[in-house]
């Protein structure tokens, strides 16, 4: 009985420092959009005046070709070399919940600048048995089955990328596009 009663306010006392595990639809939702900030890091990495020539080496019925120059981050080429590496990212990333309202989220340890993320001191890390290689399991589940709408979505440059891949296409979160900007100032509310 005293054994029972120990153990019952050990758990009381430990309960509230246990960060709630994130559902695997939550977790696919989180490393969505996760995938989408790490595209954009990468896009964003590769030099603007950089362009490739693209279309055909066929010549038209006037004796032209049909060739235009784009910008080379936003080419199916440099996106198709990001998507095969970008899952390999997530190997750095961890499940946590905010200390605030507990809210599930996932992030890197260490930031792009080597230095320790600073939300580790907002943040519970929450235990997970296979050591996050769901994380990446579920960022390559996405890429595979998705690769087309992420080429063409990053290709076109269009706003609310998280929302449009991982919502309206992808379906792993619940936001839609008519969801994400309130009436009064077009704020996000992501």
């Amino acid at each position: 009985m005293i054994a029972m009663r120990s153990g019952l306010i050990l758990l009381c006392v430990l309960l509230p420092f246990v960060s709630p595990k994130a559902s695997p639809r939550q977790l696919k939702c989180l490393v969505c959009k996760s995938l989408v900030e790490e595209i954009d890091k990468e896009v964003a990495k590769a030099n603007p005046e950089h362009t490739i020539e693209v279309g055909s080496y066929r010549l038209d019925t006037n004796g032209d070709k049909r060739q235009r120059k784009i910008q080379y981050a936003r080419s199916e080429l440099h996106l198709s070399e990001v998507l095969d590496s970008v899952c390999d990212k997530f190997e750095d990333y961890v499940q946590a919940a905010y200390k605030t309202n507990h809210q599930p989220m996932i992030f890197k340890i260490v930031g792009d600048n080597g230095q320790m993320n600073p939300l580790m001191s907002e943040v519970d890390i929450t235990p997970d048995d296979d050591l996050n290689k769901s994380l990446k399991f579920y960022c390559e589940a996405l890429v595979s089955e998705h690769d087309e709408d992420i080429l063409r979505l990053f290709a076109a440059e269009t706003d609310n990328l998280d929302v449009q891949l991982c919502s309206e296409h992808a379906k792993v979160c619940e936001q839609s596009l008519s969801s994400t900007f309130d009436t009064e100032g077009g704020h996000e509310e992501l």
